[in-house]
């Protein structure tokens, strides 16, 4: 996946393509589209052309940044894959069953989002111990 953010943008882009004319994709293309197909409200930007590629999204706007929003769930799945950090998929597993996947996913990554904001913000790798933390929070808080 590109590092550069018109080339991450443009992978999304493509990956959604793909998955709409029913074209062969490689997996990654794969676990993007199928995260583009949970959120209808962002088909028509990924289907606009260059617009989707050239646009910002500031805290300023009110509008939350579609592309964020998308790769906060495919970094959940990661970690829920791997479990890392350890004992992140019995949490997700917990909070799918209580929620919907969509749901708890979106639950989580606020605390995702959090955790890598504090560590750029604190210039030091994400806290795994007050993360997973977060995340007992939400799963108790019901």
């Amino acid at each position: 996946m590109p590092s550069d953010r018109e080339g991450l943008r443009a992978f999304y882009v493509e990956a959604w393509r793909k998955r709409r004319e029913g074209l062969p994709a490689e997996p990654l293309e794969h676990q993007v589209a199928d995260v583009i197909a949970q959120h209808p409200e962002y088909h028509d930007l990924l289907e606009s052309g260059p617009a989707a590629l050239e646009r910002d999204w500031t805290p300023e706007s009110g509008q939350e940044n579609p592309f964020l929003h998308m790769g906060l769930h495919l970094g959940l799945r990661e970690q829920v894959a791997t479990d890392r950090p350890a004992g992140i998929a019995a949490l997700h597993r917990e909070l799918a069953a209580r929620h919907g996947l969509h749901e708890a996913e979106h639950r989580m990554a606020e605390c995702l989002a959090e955790a890598l904001w504090l560590a750029q913000r604190n210039n030091s790798l994400p806290d795994e111990v007050s993360y997973l933390n977060a995340l007992r929070r939400i799963r108790d808080a019901g």
